[in-house]
């Protein structure tokens, strides 16, 4: 049953969050998934309409899968910057490399960044280790390739948002286990990191919000299957089950106080410092799950929006 007692939206995204449907307690997990599919679009023209140039690589992914790579860079691009390698979001069972790209636009065009975004393949179709392991591929590859793609190997950040940001916990877990290229940091938006969906927030906004516990629960069970909240389910699928996160990159977490991964996000930034890592932690008032993209111009997203590329300036500047 959902708490009824839980922090409330802030005012300016209230009133568009009301004009989203919300009917997702009475859908079955294919409508779901449907919808998802349907609603997490977004194109290359729209990212291309921001002053930028684009071009596509397959490579091999999880057991030889094919997948598609995407490079952002500034058109007559020259020199050497740094390369942010980024994961989207969708529920892990929606959307594709497009979806959240222009989050990097300011590095693009001021600090001679590229950006390579993966086409990891989707739950249900795809369940895990088939996107985190794609997705770690894609990284494997942005490395190897950092010199024609004029990237500084030192200056490599690995970046997701919600599905995508648990995708780049996993995959920044992998990555230190098997001693892949070093990652000056992590940028974890809003990111999904436990499937056992037992959290105060979670029970709190079970029937509220962008983002669901109905919906999470559809995106967990199409990735885990019957192991969703049991107790076989790897790090890597769902990083709040790591026991040890010592020896990552600096992380960057952000997230709303009004949704369903509020509580899971706390608490890894504090099992990071726990075991001396570097965390840094913004949890906005009244934001609802992804509440910077859906409504930029309300006053706590140009907040969020400017700490967090403050952020990213700052880590790819070191």
């Amino acid at each position: 049953m959902a708490n009824p007692r839980r922090p409330p939206f802030d005012a300016e995204l209230a009133g568009p969050l009301a004009a989203i449907p919300m009917d997702d307690v009475f859908r079955t997990a294919e409508q779901v998934i449907a919808r998802e599919r349907a609603n997490s679009s977004a194109t290359r023209e729209a990212v291309e309409s921001e002053g930028v140039t684009t071009r596509d690589v397959t490579i091999d992914g999880h057991d030889g899968g094919q997948i598609t790579l995407s490079i952002i860079e500034r058109p007559g691009r020259t020199g050497t910057g740094p390369g942010i390698f980024y994961i989207h979001g969708g529920g892990m069972v929606s959307g594709n490399r497009w979806l959240g790209a222009q989050e990097f636009i300011p590095q693009i065009r001021e600090s001679n960044a590229v950006v390579v975004t993966v086409e990891y393949r989707l739950a249900p179709e795809n369940p895990h280790p088939i996107p985190v392991e794609d997705c770690h591929a894609g990284l494997l590859w942005t490395a190897a390739h950092a010199a024609e793609l004029g990237v500084d190997p030192g200056r490599l950040l690995l970046a997701g948002g919600s599905a995508g940001g648990g995708l780049a916990a996993g995959v920044a877990l992998m990555n230190r286990d098997r001693h892949g290229p070093e990652l000056c940091g992590q940028l974890l938006m809003c990111p999904m990191l436990d499937d056992r969906d037992s959290t105060v927030s979670t029970l709190q906004y079970a029937d509220a919000g962008l983002w669901t516990r109905s919906t999470n629960v559809v995106g967990w069970t199409a990735l885990l299957g019957e192991a969703k909240g049991g107790d076989d389910v790897h790090e890597y699928a769902a990083p709040a089950r790591a026991t040890d996160l010592a020896d990552l990159p600096p992380a960057y977490i952000d997230c709303g106080s009004a949704e369903v991964f509020r509580d899971e996000d706390v608490a890894y930034a504090q099992a990071i410092w726990a075991v001396g890592g570097q965390a840094e932690l913004h949890v906005w008032a009244g934001g609802f799950h992804a509440f910077d993209g859906f409504v930029p111009d309300a006053a706590v997203s140009r907040v969020a929006i400017a700490t967090r590329q403050a952020w990213i300036n700052k880590i790819l500047a070191v």
